[in-house]
């Protein structure tokens, strides 16, 4: 009897099935590796992100708080020989990452590239802290 052996788990061998396997890759592909190095005076950034275009990236600087989000919506749809749908599946998903680089950055200060399935970010290190002068209250 199949049910007897304590070794079988019909929920296990329902989910090995193909129908259920996810095809647009796991959730390891969803995260940001990310290398930072110390260059020249700069912080050189650099984040694996494969199966991204460059127009799913954005880099937002608010607050002195550097954010990288990626999104990507994608749709897969298998038919048969007939053009019958057999499997339509889709995926959206959204990943992002921050980083503090100091409230004295701005946006003209940091460069990006894309190129590879690798954004590179060029942050200065040490940007003067611009400091306000003094303003005199005139006393009555």
């Amino acid at each position: 009897m199949l049910l007897a052996n304590r070794n079988y788990n019909l929920f296990d061998e329902m989910f090995k099935d193909p129908f259920f396997t996810r095809s647009f890759g796991n959730s390891s592909t969803q995260i940001m590796k990310t290398d930072i190095h110390d260059k020249d005076g700069n912080y050189m950034i650099e984040m694996e992100l494969p199966g991204y275009a460059k127009e799913d990236i954005k880099a937002d600087l608010k607050d002195g708080y550097l954010t990288i989000t990626a999104s990507k919506n994608e749709t897969k749809e298998e038919k048969d020989a007939k053009g019958n749908c057999i499997r339509k599946e889709r995926y959206t998903g959204t990943c992002n990452r921050s980083f503090y680089v100091g409230e004295q950055v701005t946006q003209d200060d940091i460069h990006a590239a894309f190129k590879d399935g690798v954004l590179s970010l060029q942050v200065p290190k040490d940007m003067p802290k611009i400091e306000d002068a003094p303003k005199l209250i005139t006393i009555e």
